[in-house]
């Protein structure tokens, strides 16, 4: 005869569905910082410097081959993803106006999806790593989905790029 097990009654019972939440919890816990990781692979990455040459910045791709690093604007953290494509470098406008990013003059970029609206503005500061560049051109852009910024050439331009075995090299060109 086989006796089927049920969950205790009163403060055992309250115990058994704490010990479920606080696993689940966890669980969760752990699974979002292994998406993070896949989607990020370059958190908490260190600058290396060649000698007495300028800083340079190695940049592992993630599980789908793009570049994905922490960065600041105006000395604050942004996701930033490479992305050679863009003219400029692309924010969102929620993260535009957390920011505090001024709005110029309209503009129409030409995007994956089709023609957009949004407005020329100018960073600051830009910095990646040990790397550091002013006054950088930037498009602030209403339709983008998350508050990942596309670092595009308004910015790599000022930069050497070297990519290889699934690793680009972002350096400040010597002189």
């Amino acid at each position: 005869m086989t006796q089927q097990q049920t969950p205790p009654d009163g403060p055992g019972r309250g115990m058994f569905i704490l010990a479920w939440v606080f696993a689940l919890v966890l669980l969760s816990w752990l699974f979002s910082g292994l998406l993070q990781e896949r989607f990020n692979p370059n958190g908490e990455f260190a600058s290396v410097w060649q000698g007495e040459g300028p800083p340079e910045v190695v940049l592992d791709a993630n599980a789908r081959g793009h570049y994905v690093v922490d960065g600041r604007i105006n000395g604050r953290p942004v996701t930033l993803l490479v992305d050679t494509g863009a003219t400029d470098v692309a924010v969102p406008a929620r993260l535009a106006e957390r920011l505090g990013l001024p709005r110029q003059g309209g503009v129409i970029s030409q995007t994956a999806n089709g023609a957009v609206a949004g407005w020329r503005s100018e960073l600051d500061s830009l910095r990646i790593g040990g790397i550091q560049l002013q006054g950088v051109a930037a498009t602030v852009l209403p339709d983008m989905g998350d508050d990942t910024v596309l670092l595009g050439m308004s910015a790599l331009k000022r930069l050497e790029l070297v990519q290889r075995d699934r690793q680009l090299t972002l350096r400040v060109p010597a002189g």
